[in-house]
């Protein structure tokens, strides 16, 4: 992963509502969630929630699919598998006789 995708979703992480979103579309799982549910559940108003939505989509954490009448939102979970592993990616690498060392691949 580029440093500049990890910055950029980690940015968008970052924000309180959106972090809320992504949590529960990770809990929700690979069926994902409609947004009307999302809004539901998160007491969110409807064009807040769509800002949110948007940021998600453009890093690459969320995809939306339309299904039926719903507007379906899932975590990519390759994605954020992809953002912990860059972040744990060089654990102890700089410390001398770490057992535990890794290295970037």
């Amino acid at each position: 992963m580029k440093i500049d995708d990890a910055a950029a979703r980690l940015e968008a992480l970052g924000n309180r509502t959106r972090l809320e979103i992504y949590r529960a579309l990770v809990r929700a799982g690979h069926k994902g969630m409609a947004v009307g549910r999302l809004q539901d559940k998160l007491k969110i108003p409807a064009s807040t929630l769509s800002h949110h939505i948007k940021t998600l989509v453009s890093v690459g954490l969320v995809s939306q699919v339309r299904e039926s009448t719903s507007l379906v939102c899932h975590a990519n979970f390759e994605a954020m598998r992809g953002l912990v592993d860059f972040l744990a990616a060089e654990c102890c690498a700089d410390e001398v006789g770490c057992k535990t060392k890794q290295t970037a691949a």
